[in-house]
């Protein structure tokens, strides 16, 4: 059996290939949109990929089954409850997929998604009756399983997802041996759960043992335990869900829609008629010199998760970058289908040379300068609700990135206005809206809360309220 692990980091998604080395046959399981990876893979190992298997539709990124359909005419298949606008193979409990002395058989395990399965692959030459390894998407995790509350909005309640979870765990996953290997479709840092491992792999019986949501416990109780502590799904995560169920156009057509490169005039003039300018450098080049109104959203960090949260993707959007840094993140913002990329700024910043009336700044801070202001100073803790409970700076103000544009009111148009974040990627995002929103009393913080910490400032922790 051949078995590859591939990991995009910036989604915390895996993805796998399957094939039989006598055959040369393969599948490929949960694929990211840009397939080139496996098609060379593929190719570099004599393998032909025939088949593209979704363990459900993913709510975090666009599946790249269109893709690898229309590359290498591989057949898709998806759960037997699913429904999808393009001709696919429903895997039920029981189904078989052949690869030769190599067979992947499904099993539905609902929960995290109604159509949601687990592939099993057996090697028929070692154990044709015990699964080597399962495949298990968004149902089970390293550490922790699938939140069932993503598709509440869509005819199934949270409560009725998280009743099949539990039966798809305790009745069906967990009545596998326990040497059986686990591959999940996420790693730490998805918002598909809220305690996944970094780990690449485990065993059904060290989850058995260690995930906190394979313990022993009453349907009620798993219920209630599952829906704590979420984090709050990005906005873009339904039209995603939505996306990878419908027949549509691969990335490699919309990506030469996309790639153009835009004189200063005509930026001028679409921005002017409302376009997202995205200036995806990074924080200190941005903080140095950017474009008048644009926003920053760094493409060596969690881009496409920050971008899907904060652009809107029926408008137009403008990318700022270096030269060698355009395509990738064309490609990236495709990743999640944001198809609304209508080009890039030609010469990037160079083309502002001679306009430095089109020139902003953003102002930064150390921790140490902190005390040489003058006047009244706001801090704004721009992380999630779980971090600041864990520990922020004292007498600063909690609004989560996510929640910024929406809360600016709260947050003093005099003053000093210093935002932070953890480390400093997500801190200049908010710097940079704040700017575009007309605020011109605002400082990024240095290496935010971690330099804090480190410069052993005060900080204080929140007592979490007890459930109602």
């Amino acid at each position: 059996m051949f078995l590859q692990r591939y990991y995009l980091e910036c989604l915390s998604h895996a993805s796998y290939m399957v094939a039989d080395e006598k055959t040369k046959v393969a599948a490929v399981i949960d694929p990211r949109r840009d397939i080139d990876i496996y098609v060379e893979d593929a190719r570099e190992h004599g393998f032909k990929i025939k088949h593209v298997i979704l363990t459900h539709f993913h709510a975090d990124f666009i599946a790249g089954h269109i893709e690898l359909r229309d590359r290498v005419g591989a057949r898709i298949y998806l759960g037997a409850r699913a429904n999808a606008e393009f001709d696919f193979e429903p895997l039920g409990d029981g189904s078989v997929i052949e690869l030769g002395d190599i067979r992947l058989e499904s099993m539905e395990t609902p929960g995290h998604t109604p159509e949601g399965i687990t592939l099993l692959a057996f090697d028929k030459t070692t154990d044709p009756k015990n699964p080597h390894a399962i495949f298990t998407g968004d149902t089970l995790f390293l550490g922790d399983v699938g939140r069932p509350d993503l598709f509440a909005s869509i005819g199934v309640t949270a409560h009725e997802l998280a009743e099949m979870l539990y039966d798809s765990l305790q009745n069906k996953l967990l009545k596998l041996p326990d040497e059986t290997l686990v591959y999940p479709a996420h790693g730490a840092g998805s918002m598909c759960g809220k305690a996944l491992s970094d780990e690449a792999v485990s065993t059904l019986g060290e989850q058995r043992l260690y995930n906190y949501a394979l313990q022993p416990m009453t349907k009620e109780d798993f219920i209630k335990m599952v829906a704590v502590d979420q984090p709050e799904a990005p906005a873009y995560f339904g039209y995603d869900a939505t996306l990878n169920q419908q027949e549509r156009a691969n990335l490699d057509e919309l990506m030469k829609e996309s790639m153009k490169a835009l004189n200063l005039n005509t930026v001028l003039s679409l921005q002017k008629s409302g376009a997202q300018l995205v200036d995806v450098r990074e924080a200190a080049d941005f903080a140095g010199a950017h474009f008048r109104d644009s926003l920053n959203i760094g493409i060596d960090g969690r881009f496409a998760t920050w971008a899907g949260t904060l652009l809107n993707k029926d408008v137009s959007i403008i990318i700022v970058a270096e030269a060698n840094r355009v395509e990738e993140a064309v490609m990236r913002l495709g990743r999640i289908g944001f198809h609304n990329v209508k080009g890039y700024l030609k010469d990037g910043m160079e083309s502002l040379k001679d306009r430095t009336d089109l020139i902003s700044k953003t102002k930064r801070i150390s921790t140490a300068a902190i005390d040489e202001l003058e006047g009244e100073i706001t801090i704004i803790d721009i992380r999630n609700q779980n971090e600041w409970d864990s520990g922020h700076i004292e007498d600063s103000v909690n609004i989560p990135l996510n929640h910024l544009a929406d809360r600016i009111g709260e947050i003093p148009v005099s003053g000093h206005v210093i935002v932070h974040c953890q480390g400093g990627y997500r801190s200049m995002i908010a710097a940079s809206l704040l700017e575009k929103e007309g605020r011109s009393n605002v400082f990024d913080l240095v290496g935010g809360y971690q330099a804090w910490v480190s410069s052993k400032r005060p900080v204080t922790a929140s007592v979490k309220h007890a459930e109602g």
